[in-house]
């Protein structure tokens, strides 16, 4: 009975040993299988940062809008609403992206908005090479007969006001537009499937994104896709997204206050002329603007190859390829 008891006794000590390591291999089988999940090389996965950014900016937007219902402009109520709007959307773009940067311990510059270069010269380049692009574009329409540019809608003082006016509005349009589809997703995207591959996705949201315009068509879309890869390669070339800012804005203001014209299918007030498209929409661009027009796409290839023979030098790469370069010594590089 003794030796009964021992026994026992034994097996009901070494029970809840075995039951602990039992434990502790299942413990160690979900922590491997979670790590699995959610991280790769002891950093959160791609798809989970930008998951996190997204909401983010998605309750950043909400709170944005619900705030604006308190407000009540009382003149030119539809412009200031879209300019608070325009800002919303620029908070909701660049907040989620200063919280990432700090949780993934990186530097702000590093998604492509680097403080030290705001406005500096690549900005005011980028707005030139906008404003001559567009222009060169506008006088092949005239060129063929199907754009107008029509008389002066505006006198005075209020040539000053709307032009100011429509490039503090653009500015926020380029830096939204460009920080949240070539900014902190690029920089993210990039590390999973590489620079182009992402350019190629983010440049077709981008077009994607502009379908949702009224006016806007298929050919106009795809010709901001274009666009919008055009500007992946400034950013390729020139390792910050300040060109591509610059660029934005005076094509932009150029469409809707110099030339007057539809901006991605949307003709907004406050225009410097009353200029007019005539002819077949596949030529002229029609309700879409110069954006829809065939000749748009033409205009892109003349930049792409004019800026890729001025600027070859990569100066923007992934942290893919810092990590390779960083793996041979100044020598073997040589």
């Amino acid at each position: 009975m003794d030796t009964e008891k021992e026994s026992s006794r034994a097996e009901d000590l070494t029970a809840p040993a075995f039951q602990t390591d039992s434990q502790l291999v299942a413990d160690s089988a979900l922590q491997q299988f979670i790590s699995k999940i959610f991280l790769s090389q002891s950093e959160l996965r791609v798809g989970w940062r930008l998951v996190l950014y997204f909401a983010m900016a998605g309750l950043i937007y909400f709170l944005g809008i619900d705030a604006m219902q308190f407000v009540q402009p009382r003149r030119f109520e539809f412009l200031i609403r879209m300019s608070v709007g325009e800002l919303i959307y620029l908070c909701a773009a660049i907040v989620p992206a200063l919280v990432m940067a700090r949780f993934e311990g990186r530097n702000w510059g590093e998604f492509g908005l680097p403080a030290k270069n705001a406005f500096a010269r690549l900005f005011w380049v980028g707005m030139s090479w906008g404003i001559l692009s567009l222009t060169v574009l506008m006088i092949a329409l005239r060129g063929v007969g199907v754009f107008y540019f029509g008389t002066l809608t505006l006198h005075g003082p209020r040539i000053v006001k709307f032009a100011v006016f429509w490039a503090m509005f653009f500015l926020l349009v380029g830096l939204f537009e460009e920080f949240l589809l070539r900014g902190y997703t690029q920089f993210t995207l990039s590390q999973s499937m590489g620079f182009w591959p992402a350019a190629i996705v983010l440049s077709l949201a981008f077009g994607g994104i502009h379908l949702g315009n009224k006016g806007e068509g298929m050919v106009g879309a795809l010709a901001a896709a274009a666009i919008g890869f055009f500007f992946c390669l400034t950013l390729r070339r020139t390792g910050n997204l300040w060109f591509a800012v610059g660029f934005h804005l005076s094509w932009d203001w150029g469409e809707t206050f110099l030339y007057s014209v539809p901006n991605s299918g949307t003709k907004l007030p406050g225009h410097l002329l009353s200029s007019t498209f005539h002819g077949s929409p596949w030529l002229s661009g029609g309700s879409v603007g110069p954006e829809g027009s065939v000749l748009a796409f033409v205009t892109v290839a003349l930049l792409w190859v004019t800026f890729d023979r001025m600027y070859p030098e990569v100066k923007y790469k992934t942290a893919r390829e810092q990590s390779a370069f960083q793996q041979f010594s100044p020598a073997e590089i040589a």
